[in-house]
This record gives structure tokens, sequence and C-alpha cells, in this order.
């Protein structure tokens, strides 16, 4: 195996971003940010985040832990830290596109503008992504965001090549493409266009009501049948939902966007996700009666999933933030893992199994169709996809005439 080195990249904190600057003239100033500091297992939240660890990188070989050395004042140091900033770098992937060959997913292909993710979900699956650029899944994945200020031109090019098959293009599968640095790079907005302006079908699945800044983009899509939305609603309870998900939309601002969606056109659907047993779980059927009676005609479910760091990160958010429902929500997890906190099994890793799992199922199921939430969905169009003349590459006929 090659020694792996994290990207170089330029950072700027997001406040310093100018909403009229385009992203690719960002400031170039070196990312000198020292690491976080590395939490005991149980830690004072940060405010405003939600991990209360900070893992190390598992490539790496070596990692530095936290150390008392007798006088017990560890936790009070850690509880005196100031809020962590946010720090913007630069990404500078030379590809859009995302592939996947998983029998589980309805989608083969996706594009991310953003890695990492502010909202701070701690429960978040894609976090273990951020130790493959030389992160940290916890606090750093929610504090050094990478951005792909050309992902709009690069993923035109790659629409625009000899041979592509068309089929729905996923956007935010792996993290929301509606964080809160959207607001100022609008990088989600100009992947929007580009599918706009190819008639190429597109599926957004977010948990920010900043959609509803792109529903002019999205009404001219969907009236193309070439776009669709679920927006995930993880609980009802603004108290807890402060806690697990710091700087997501609160649950009545994202109820809001599935009521708005819907009247110009919008297909809207709502994720019931994660389901975590003995904390949200018991809502399932009111977070669906809810979305249902904002408009959404679609639902899905998916069970909480802990694959590497993910498993320390939400134990320790646990034992911080619920100690008293820590050891039976452990337990329930186990009990829809086969005895594990996770299991990557194909067929089988977004519903679990065992008897819980079962009935959890079978809730979703039943209350799926008391709310209307059955309804037949119609397929995106993949018929429609074209280059548009003013885009298109010129022949080689074409190319040698230009030159006289």
């Amino acid at each position: 195996m090659g020694r792996r080195t994290a990207p170089r990249e330029t950072a700027v904190d997001r406040a310093e971003v100018d909403e009229a600057a385009p992203a690719t003239r960002a400031s170039r100033a070196i990312d000198e940010a020292e690491p976080a500091p590395v939490a005991p297992l149980v830690a004072p939240p940060r405010r405003g985040r939600g991990a209360t660890v900070n893992p190390p990188v598992r490539f790496d070989r070596l990692s530095a832990s936290p150390f008392d050395d007798g006088w017990n004042t560890l936790a009070a140091e850690f509880a005196e830290l100031p809020p962590l900033p946010t720090t913007l770098i630069r990404d500078s992937t030379r590809s859009a596109i995302s592939w996947n060959s998983s029998p589980d997913l309805n989608f083969d292909r996706g594009v991310n503008p953003y890695r990492g993710c502010e909202h701070g979900c701690v429960y978040c699956y894609a976090r273990p992504t951020h130790a493959y650029l030389g992160y940290s899944p916890g606090i750093d994945f929610e504090t050094k965001i990478l951005f792909k200020p050309e992902v709009a031109t690069l993923l035109e090019k790659e629409i625009r090549k000899p041979g592509y098959v068309v089929r729905p293009m996923g956007l935010g599968t792996n993290t929301d493409p509606y964080q809160p640095v959207e607001r100022t790079l609008k990088l989600t907005r100009a992947i929007l266009e580009v599918m706009d302006r190819y008639n190429h079908p597109v599926t957004i699945v977010t948990k920010s009501a900043g959609v509803l800044r792109d529903l002019d983009i999205l009404t001219r899509l969907a009236g193309r049948r070439l776009a669709r939305v679920f927006v995930s609603v993880t609980t009802l309870d603004a108290g807890l939902a402060r806690r697990m998900e710091p700087r997501a939309g609160t649950p009545a601002r994202r109820l809001q966007a599935i009521r708005e969606l819907p009247p110009p056109g919008v297909p809207t659907g709502v994720m019931a996700a994660p389901m975590i047993p003995g904390l949200n779980d018991a809502e399932m059927e009111k977070i669906l009666a809810a979305a249902a009676k904002a408009g959404a005609r679609h639902a899905g479910y998916v069970l909480l999933r802990l694959p590497h760091e993910l498993r320390q990160i939400f134990e320790a958010w646990l034992h911080a933030n619920v100690p008293e429902r820590a050891r039976h929500v452990l337990s329930l997890i186990r009990e829809t893992r086969a005895g594990e906190l996770n299991s990557a099994e194909f067929h089988t890793r977004f519903a679990g199994t065992g008897p819980y799992a079962d009935l959890l199922a079978s809730r979703f199921a039943r209350a799926v169709r008391q709310h209307g939430l059955d309804e037949t969905r119609a397929g995106l169009d993949t018929t429609a996809f074209k280059v548009p003349e003013a885009g298109r590459a010129p022949g080689f006929a074409e190319a040698q005439l230009s030159l006289f």
C-alpha cells in the first residue's frame, strides 16, 4: 500500500466567504489550523457540534489520546474550550460523479459538492469517509468542509462524454447538498442548472429547508418529470434534534419544506431516517403522519448504521447526552444487528434483522398505508436528455473550417 497523505488544499473560514464572490476566488490562505484535541469517551459537548470525540484516522499508525495527570481536571479543561469554527477547504478533485454498484440502492450515480457536513448529525453514516482525506470522522467531519468549486463544470464535462447513458443522478447521497455553506457558495444550485439545461433527471435528499431557494429550477425540472425531493425528518422533538443534528434545519422547518414543494408540482417524499432503537423509533408513526399532512406522498426509512469510527462517536454521544438510556439503546441496536453494533451485509444493512427490526418494518408498512404514503411513484424521464447545441463539441469538419 502506498503512503497516504492528507490533501494539500487551500482553506478559508466560512465567515470570510463573500456571498457575491465565486467559490473559485476563495482565500488562498493555507489551512494551518491545529488538529482538534482528542476528547475522552464521555466529554462535554462542544457548543453547536454533534460529535463529542475526534477519533484518530484509522489509517494512521500513531494517534494521540487524552491523559489525566491525577488532578481530575481533564473534563473541566474540555468544558472550557471555545466553540469550534468551520474551515472551508478547496477540493481539487477532477471528477464530479461518484458511481456505485450496491444492490441496496436504487441509483448508480451521485454528485456531492461537499465532503464533510456542518449539520453535525452524530449518526451520519458518511462520517467514516473523512478518514480517506486524512481527517477524523468526529469533530473534523463537521468543522473541516471540503468544497468543489468546479463541480458543475466537471459534471457537465462528464455527462457530455460520448456513450454516457442517462439514469437519475442522486444529489446529497453522501453529505447534505443544502448544508449552511451552500447559502454562499451555491454549488448545488449550479448543479441543478446543469441538470435543467441537459434535461437530466435528478433526485435530492436533504434535511434543510434551503432546498426551497431552488424551487424555481426544481419546478421546471419536475414539470418535465426530471426531479424528485425527499426531506429527511429524524424526530419531531426540537430538543432532541438540537443535540443530535445541531446545525440541520429544525423539524418544523423541514415539514414546512415538505409543505411548499408539492404545490408547484415537485414530487416530495419523507425519509424517517435513521430510526434509532430506543431513542427516536417511537416517533416513526408521528413523523410519517406529520409529513403526509404536509403533503408528502412517498416515504422511506433506514435503520441506524454504525460503520467504523461511527460506533465510538455515537456511543460517546449517547453517554454525554442521554446517559440514562445509553445502555438500553446500544442493547436494542445489537438486537437488530445479530449481536453487533453494525452489519455491512447487503440486503439487510438498511433494515436490520431479528424481531425488533421486523416489528419496525411492520410498523412502517402499516403507517405508510394508513397515511397514503404508498402512492405509485412515477419514474423520472431518462429519454429527454440532450446536449444543448450551443454546448455541443464541434465535429472534426467544423473544427477544421473554423481555422479559416
